[in-house]
């Protein structure tokens, strides 16, 4: 029990949370899941948590595996990450579009929502980028709060939109927009100074 809390740390946990909620964005996608909702679709908040929860954690257990299938060094997957990531940052910041989507027909509450929006490429590149600098415990818990803050995020979103405003949902995303900048530049240059 002690080796457990032995690898606890409330910094990478709260750091790791603000860096994975910031890519998650539930309060960048509100408008476009209450645009699902209009087209139609069922959205279950739980059942949109539970599925991005799930496939979150077992790419962040199998990802490295496949990492050394392939004979890649998580430092060098780090550095391309950051370099995805940046681009994802570089959507929220400018507002353009980099990554395309297909907008796939019927339940909206797996796909498109838990999959990719949520639990998507750029939460996988980003889960494994980070477990370059934070250790697995710390992402779990981490992972742990961010599925949570989603799932309120969720089945708040209509009050949210009534109350926060659109204004004050872009403003949020664009906070994060540059968070999620920093720390891109920070795995990418961090890491190339541990390759090189």
């Amino acid at each position: 029990m002690s080796e457990f809390f032995g690898h606890f740390d409330i910094w990478q946990v709260l750091s790791s949370f603000i860096f994975l909620i910031a890519i998650i964005d539930p309060f960048g996608n509100i408008p476009i899941t209450v645009a699902l909702e209009e087209k139609g679709k069922k959205i279950h908040p739980l059942r949109v948590s539970i599925a991005s929860f799930v496939i979150l954690m077992a790419f962040l257990f199998a990802g490295e595996w496949i990492l050394k299938l392939f004979g890649v060094q998580i430092e060098y997957f780090a550095i391309a990450g950051g370099f995805v990531i940046f681009l994802m940052a570089l959507e929220m910041i400018l507002d353009v579009t980099i990554f395309q989507s297909t907008d796939l027909t019927g339940d909206g509450s797996l796909v498109p929502l838990a999959f990719p929006m949520y639990a998507g490429p750029g939460a996988f590149t980003a889960l494994l980028a980070i477990t370059a600098e934070y250790t697995i415990l710390n992402l779990c818990i981490s992972l742990c709060l961010c599925i949570v803050v989603l799932y309120l995020v969720l089945i708040g979103t209509h009050w949210l939109t009534k109350y926060l405003g659109q204004t004050s949902l872009y403003i949020i995303r664009k906070f994060f927009g540059i968070i999620v900048l920093a720390i891109a530049c920070k795995l990418m240059f961090g890491n190339l100074a541990a390759v090189f």
